[in-house]
C-alpha cells in the first residue's frame, strides 16, 4: 500500500502491483485532485517508483486489458 484516497463517501487504499521504491509524488494533486480522473495518463499520475524487479512487470494487463475485465 502507498496511500489512500478519499471520495465523497469511502475512502480506499492504493496498492502498487510491484513491489518498488517511491521515488517521485505529484504534488500538485494536492490543488487538483480531479486530475486523477480527467488526465490520469498525463499530468493526474500519483506516484513514480523504481521497480525492484523488473520481471514483474510482465504480469501487469495493459489498460485495454484491464478496462476488458472491469467492464464485465
Amino acid at each position: 500500500m502507498f496511500g489512500s484516497v478519499e471520495a465523497v463517501k469511502t475512502t480506499s487504499d492504493l496498492f502498487m502491483p510491484v513491489g518498488g521504491e517511491v521515488i517521485e509524488v505529484n504534488t500538485s494533486l494536492k490543488d487538483n485532485a480531479a486530475l486523477v480522473n480527467t488526465a490520469s495518463y498525463s499530468e493526474g499520475w500519483m506516484i513514480k517508483i523504481r521497480v525492484s524487479i523488473p520481471d514483474e512487470l510482465n504480469n501487469l494487463l495493459s489498460a485495454e486489458q484491464y478496462k476488458q475485465i472491469a467492464d464485465k
